[in-house]
């Protein structure tokens, strides 16, 4: 006679329904768990982070190949001619000098109808340019005198442009001490140094 195996284990239902509410609850969390990233960590407070790099400017694109017929480029127009030299220009004995009071450039009272009469004269020869000389006496430094005679013959193209001598007749130049007309030492002297000399040339 064999032995008698034992019986297997009754599961009860309410059991069975147990474990499997656990499996289930178990696997759908499971499911549910978000994966996780890998976060870069911030930059340090301060730290420079490198700009992205900056494109390449494209090639500049070759110039057009001249064509058949084009119109050609204009040769540029020829420099006008330069402006005389002082000794091109001649004194004449009807303009008369102006001559100006000591460390002064303005016209004095009794000088504008000199001047009057150089604007005449210089009308009627409308074909001359001009050239005004501006001098000083010795005394003074050479950069102050070359200064004070170059007023001195701007003045005096002022005189002439208001009586209607066209500006770009008239060319200035001084020479302060340079030239005086007479060398003795006191001031019947210097004030005959202490001028504007006109001269002029035919265009």
């Amino acid at each position: 006679m064999s032995a008698e195996r034992p019986a297997a284990p009754v599961l009860r239902p309410s059991l069975v329904l147990f474990v499997a509410l656990v499996v289930g609850v178990s696997g759908a969390s499971c499911a549910k768990r978000p994966a996780l990233l890998q976060a870069s960590a911030p930059a340090p407070s301060g730290a420079a982070v490198a700009p992205p790099p900056v494109p390449a400017a494209p090639p500049r694109p070759a110039p057009p190949a001249e064509q058949p017929g084009a119109a050609p480029v204009p040769t540029p127009a020829p420099l006008a001619q330069p402006p005389a030299t002082p000794k091109e220009f001649a004194a004449f004995a009807e303009l008369r000098d102006v001559h100006f009071d000591f460390d002064r450039y303005d016209i004095r009272a009794r000088d504008p109808e000199i001047l009057r009469g150089n604007a005449k004269w210089l009308s009627d020869h409308a074909d001359h340019l001009v050239l005004i000389e501006g001098h000083r006496d010795e005394r003074g430094t050479n950069e102050y005198n070359l200064a004070l005679g170059e007023r001195r013959a701007k003045a005096t193209m002022t005189f002439l442009v208001a009586q209607g001598i066209k500006a770009d007749r008239i060319s200035l130049v001084s020479y302060g001490e340079e030239r005086p007309l007479c060398t003795e030492q006191k001031e019947s002297c210097w004030s005959q140094n202490r001028r504007a000399h006109l001269l002029v040339k035919p265009r």
